[in-house]
């Protein structure tokens, strides 16, 4: 069976899926990241989704939950590189994906994830990151 690398980059993991997404391969990934933050201890997520042209409200759903299992693993979950096609199915589809914070690209989401570690350098409150 195929499986997402889960890199570790420091003191976050990065997740960049690079094939199309099917939903055992989405259930298959779930299960992979919340088992690399338990075992790294990990504070923050960042998964890129650049390759992904198409999300249907499974896979949507499946992002939601991973962030949400994130969330109470102590772990912040970002998801970067959202094409604009995949955001108009998102909200036509009305997945909220609560708990997912999003920037447009790796740099950001990464310095998404380090203003939350520090509080308030680079992030804030309502999920912008003030480059």
């Amino acid at each position: 069976m195929e499986r997402i690398p889960i890199l570790k980059m420091g003191e976050f993991l990065l997740v960049s899926i690079q094939v199309d997404m099917h939903d055992q391969l989405a259930i298959a990934l779930q299960d992979d990241l919340t088992t690399r933050i338990t075992e790294t201890q990990t504070r923050g997520v960042l998964i890129d989704i650049s390759s992904l042209e198409i999300v249907d409200s499974f896979i949507g759903r499946i992002l939601g939950n991973i962030a949400k299992m994130s969330q109470v693993l102590d772990a912040q979950t970002v998801v970067v590189g959202m094409q604009p096609a995949v955001a108009i199915t998102l909200v036509e589809l009305g997945l909220s994906l609560t708990g997912i914070r999003t920037a447009l690209n790796v740099e950001k989401g990464m310095a998404l994830l380090r203003g939350s570690q520090k509080g308030t350098a680079g992030g804030s409150a309502d999920g912008y990151v003030r480059v």
